[in-house]
């Protein structure tokens, strides 16, 4: 792999995991040779015209959700990127990517789809029962990315 520029992919969202496992990635992962990839899965939308009940949305109200969406987007790439200056990884090449879908499936498909080398994720250290309710992202892209994956547990 010498002379690659080696890309790691770290999936960031709005949780203390998730920047936990950005800030273990700088420390332990990273030099001056990779490639940071922040990847953010926003949720599908979910406002259409008519609503379960038959009520119309205007656009305003569809409008003024997707500006927040878009508001939340930049704050957490923002506060990846602040993560990244405060561990003095200015230097290196940093690329972000915004992804629309189920997080697992996304992030998944990302990696393949962007050739990252590792992936890196947070665990929120969800419970037998809850984890199994909810389902667990990190466990679904340890089984299904094609690139070795990294799952940070929050101390």
């Amino acid at each position: 792999m010498e002379g690659k520029e080696r890309k790691i992919m770290v999936a960031v969202d709005e949780s203390q995991e998730s920047m936990y496992a950005l800030s273990w990635c700088i420390t332990n992962l990273l030099s001056d040779t990779n490639k940071l990839v922040l990847l953010y899965v926003k949720p599908p939308s979910a406002f259409y015209s008519l609503d379960a009940a038959g009520y119309i949305f205007s656009n305003d109200v569809i409008d003024a959700m997707e500006k927040y969406s878009m508001h939340l987007v930049n704050s957490v790439m923002e506060r990846a990127e602040a993560t990244c200056r405060n561990l003095k990884a200015n230097n290196v090449n940093m690329e972000r990517v915004i992804g629309i879908g189920d997080a697992k499936d996304v992030i998944c498909s990302a990696a393949k789809k962007l050739e990252a080398d590792t992936l890196v994720m947070g665990s929120h250290g969800y419970g037998f029962f809850k984890r199994a309710i909810l389902g667990s992202v990190s466990d679904h892209c340890a089984k299904h990315a094609e690139c070795p994956v990294v799952i940070v547990k929050h101390p």
